[in-house]
């Protein structure tokens, strides 16, 4: 896709379809954009390029926005492969381009391309460094962690442009969920999912980005997957501010369930209408059927979850095992959970799920931790009432 930000930013990203995972890990209902762009001056800037699938549709891209000129800078702001695959072929096409980056990318780029030459033919960017490309000026912002080490971010004063790597990213490609934010009418339920299985781990290092952004004036956001923002942007930072700080984004409580044979799975879904007829707003997931990304998402996304496994082996239900585990991976924190386990003879469910969430930052584990034994009972109501209580406490 060819398509104008402004009279001199232009998109030259593609789309990808084919993959049914990015990263090999979460699902794409809608595919994945994988952005590049393209500023025109007296002299010319590509920004980033593409993951390798989508190499022909981006080299194509590139040329007809080039309209016959020929680019002076090459500006890197994440080495991640779906971003630099393109490196390669660039420097090869365009002998007098310069590779603009951080240290740190450019120490990597041997790493994943052996065969490319740099010798004078980069330019490291630090903090607050800038690179002059006639009208407009890119000044730049060290990144670190947001996702990876080498990252930066880069600012378009003339146009108040923020290029923002994989900050405000978002799965989906662009024909289908909109190319910017004026066609993207429901950008947060992806982004969300987005942000907390590949961002947040690093909640601080985006924390520390933000505040090196206060007070710059940004019209538009342009980020390394999905819609380019533009317009009023409150709602994108607050949302980012919310989520990097670990904080609450909406009320309500998450319920999630692993079940072998379906009791445990009966037991989650009682409590649930449970919770509701008390008025509470309640999502549900099923972690040996639904997406675990979306698991991770939700959990997240509210102050209380309530986590209904199986034992298994003496321990507990893998499925279970896997989502806390992507929880400890993310940095989940300052939350509040409440544990229902199943068990036929010698429960375990609930003493690995106690251990493993009371090591978490600020996370309280609720009480009762409510024993089932095999299926549920009217015997069973009255835990599952009082547990219910202390999740309205």
């Amino acid at each position: 896709m060819v398509r104008k930000i402004s009279d001199s930013i232009i998109y030259i990203g593609t789309d990808d379809y084919s993959e049914p995972k990015f990263e090999g890990q979460y699902a794409l209902p809608d595919g994945m954009a994988y952005n590049s762009y393209l500023i025109k001056d007296k002299s010319i800037a590509v920004l980033d390029s593409c993951d390798k699938s989508t190499s022909k549709q981006w080299r194509n891209n590139l040329l007809e926005a080039l309209e016959g000129e020929k680019p002076a800078y090459f500006v890197l702001h994440h080495m991640e492969p779906d971003h630099s695959s393109e490196l390669p072929w660039i420097l090869e096409t365009f002998p007098t381009v310069k590779l603009v980056a951080s240290a740190r990318a450019i120490a990597m780029v041997p790493q994943f391309f052996p065969e490319v030459n740099l010798e004078g033919r980069t330019i490291v960017v630090q903090e607050g460094d800038t690179l002059e490309l006639g009208a407009h000026t890119l000044k730049f912002y060290l990144a670190p962690m947001v996702h990876w080490p080498e990252v930066i971010v880069s600012y378009e004063a003339s146009e108040k442009v923020l290029f923002s790597a994989d900050a405000f990213g978002k799965f989906g490609g662009l024909e289908r969920c909109g190319f910017d934010s004026t066609e993207d009418d429901d950008w947060a339920c992806e982004a969300r999912r987005y942000y907390f299985n590949i961002v947040g781990k690093y909640g601080g290092p985006v924390q520390t980005l933000l505040k090196k952004l206060e007070g710059v004036q940004i019209s538009t956001i342009c980020p390394l997957h999905g819609p380019v923002l533009k317009d009023d942007l409150s709602e994108y930072l607050r949302l980012y501010n919310i989520w990097s700080s670990y904080g609450v984004e909406s009320e309500g409580v998450f319920v999630a369930c692993a079940s072998i044979h379906g009791n445990t799975l009966k037991v989650a879904e009682t409590f649930a209408e449970m919770l509701r007829a008390k008025g509470v707003k309640v999502a549900f997931n099923d972690l040996t059927r639904d997406d675990q990304a979306e698991a991770v998402e939700d959990a997240f996304r509210y102050g209380t979850l309530v986590l209904a496994a199986s034992s298994y082996d003496a321990g507990l239900f893998p499925p279970a095992l896997e989502f806390i585990s992507h929880l400890q991976d993310k940095s989940w924190q300052n939350r509040r959970v409440g544990l229902i386990e199943n068990g036929s003879w010698a429960p375990t469910a609930g003493r690995v799920m106690k251990e493993k969430f009371s090591a978490m930052k600020n996370v309280t584990v609720l009480e009762p931790l409510v024993t089932i034994k095999s299926a549920l009972k009217d015997a069973d109501i009255p835990a599952l009432e009082s547990l219910a209580e202390a999740v309205l406490s």
